[in-house]
């Protein structure tokens, strides 16, 4: 198994391997810190535990592959060596995040404070690494700004059973009536059949977000908000331009995915959430779903 560990302070070799081998409960003896660009002939290819460290610059002092050989080593997650690493060397430890987005990483104090934070590479040669934000306070980073960080929330993508099921349908019926032009070309990209999969998957992802109490990051940025609720406002139009057939599937999927966003949230009677997204007054024709407001909106949370 592989680990990728940034430490904040400047950690001695000697200090890795003894801090490893008790994170990972073996003798220090089986823990081989190495240098990378050093002698091969002078490393142990055989270690169970090899740490690579290569000192970089900035707000981050050490960069550590860390490999681990063999079942019979016990193969923590990377977030608890990370939490272990950090306490006994009481340094802040970065490691990254699960999300696919380069400058995502987590963060943990000596005290066991974990949160996100936003790691960035200069141009220079060698390039600085610059913990540019968090999300709660790090005694350790103290330049890092203290924000939400509403990319992650985007790259977030829960499952939509609902619009998968839907999609399934379509092709069914897709596949049936082949011998039609209109339906044959339906589900090509940029077709009204595909506009209004994706619509419905954007749809139900942010009702299972309310659903689950905005659950992981118990936080919900407005404008994302906003976008979901023209997503519905697609999906309330386009039945016009698609196959009947198409058209009675969407219907019961809205049906159902509605039912549920109206049970997680409450009645905006002033209308004033429409206005707070978008600036724009309450009007008529705007759908019921503007006149809802999830209670407390997420993105008013500390």
């Amino acid at each position: 198994m592989t680990y990728n560990l940034l430490t904040v302070g400047a950690v001695s070799p000697e200090t890795m391997g003894v801090v490893l081998a008790g994170s990972l409960g073996v003798a220090v003896g089986d823990v081989e810190v190495a240098d990378p660009d050093g002698d091969p002939g002078l490393r142990n290819w055989d270690a169970p535990v090899s740490c690579e460290h290569r000192a970089v610059h900035g707000d981050v002092a050490w960069s550590l592959d860390i490999y681990v050989q063999g079942e019979a080593i016990g193969q923590p997650l990377e977030s608890e060596l990370a939490a272990a690493f950090a306490k006994a060397a009481a340094t802040t430890v970065l490691y990254p995040a699960t999300e696919a987005l380069p400058s995502a990483y987590r963060a943990v104090a000596p005290d066991g404070l974990l949160t996100r934070a936003r790691l960035e590479l200069s141009d220079d040669e060698p390039p600085l690494y610059e913990v540019t934000a968090v999300e709660a306070p790090v005694p350790q980073l103290p330049r890092a700004i203290v924000t939400r960080f509403a990319e992650i929330v985007r790259e977030q993508k829960p499952d939509t059973p609902v619009a998968e099921a839907f999609a399934a349908s379509v092709e069914q019926v897709r596949q049936a009536a082949s011998g039609l032009a209109r339906l044959a070309r339906d589900g090509d990209t940029g077709s009204p059949s595909w506009s209004a999969k994706g619509n419905l998957v954007v749809w139900e992802r942010v009702i299972r977000r309310l659903e689950s109490g905005w659950a992981p990051s118990r936080w919900y940025p407005a404008d994302l908000y906003r976008e979901r609720l023209e997503a519905r406002d697609e999906l309330a139009g386009i039945g016009a331009r698609l196959p009947r057939e198409v058209t009675e599937l969407l219907g019961r999927a809205l049906e159902e995915l509605d039912s549920r966003f109206a049970a997680a949230t409450a009645e905006d009677s002033p209308g004033s959430l429409r206005k707070e997204l978008t600036g724009a007054s309450e009007q008529t024709s705007a759908g019921w779903w503007w006149r809802r407001r999830p209670d407390p909106p997420p993105w008013e949370r500390t």
